[in-house]
């Protein structure tokens, strides 16, 4: 079976896109899934964490990092999904070229939300880019504080104009950055934390909505 393209993608810089792409394809990964990354954001945080694994875990759970941008995108994706089960994609800030061809190619857009309004104002332009592109769009609420009102005034706003939720939701925990500073993913390195079952579930919802969205078509 074709992969799965998942576009990690955010107009606004600093949702969390590079964690939420490294935690997800290690979590793919200790599926026994096949899992390739792309990164195409000039920062190149997602490669250097995958530099980092390479060096530090050279028997983990082995995840292909393609090194393609450019016009050359779309046709390294189309390579990447007859040879992997899943390809994860981590996108730069703004609706750059590079950024539109990768939502346009995969089957569903992550889209990363922190408790801020200007999180939240930028999240509909990047749904209307992949409702132009005909691609599965999905909101994850990420860093959300362990108690409080804000999450749900969030999740309530996100509703009331229609946006596609995720029912999983990730807290702001150390746990996320504390693992990919060792070159890990949080499954990996503490793997029975409530950061690994955020991730886990995560990872299973979005399957499912693909399944869910290929049963509709």
């Amino acid at each position: 079976m074709a992969a799965r393209i998942i576009t990690v993608a955010q107009q606004k810089g600093g949702a969390g896109k590079t964690t939420l792409a490294a935690h997800l394809a290690v979590a793919w990964a200790r599926r026994k899934m096949s899992v390739a990354l792309v990164d195409i954001d000039p920062q190149r945080s997602l490669a250097a964490w995958h530099a980092l694994r390479r060096e530090a875990h050279p028997n983990g759970a082995d995840l292909h990092l393609s090194d393609v941008a450019g016009w050359r995108l779309g046709t390294e994706l189309d390579r990447l999904r007859g040879r992997f089960d899943m390809v994860v994609v981590d996108t730069p800030p703004h609706a750059e070229t590079e950024a539109r061809a990768a939502v346009r190619a995969g089957d569903m857009v992550l889209l990363p939300v922190q408790p801020s309004p200007m999180d939240l104002w930028a999240t509909r332009p990047t749904v209307d880019m992949a409702e132009k592109e005909k691609t599965t769009a999905l909101i994850v609420l990420n860093r959300m504080p362990p108690r409080g009102r804000l999450q749900e005034a969030m999740l309530e706003k996100l509703l009331e104009e229609g946006l596609p939720v995720a029912h999983t939701r990730l807290g702001n925990r150390v746990a996320f950055a504390a693992s990919m500073m060792e070159g890990k993913g949080v499954v990996e390195h503490q793997p029975r934390s409530t950061a690994a079952s955020e991730i886990n579930a995560l990872a299973t919802e979005v399957i499912a909505t693909l399944k869910g969205r290929d049963k509709r078509r």
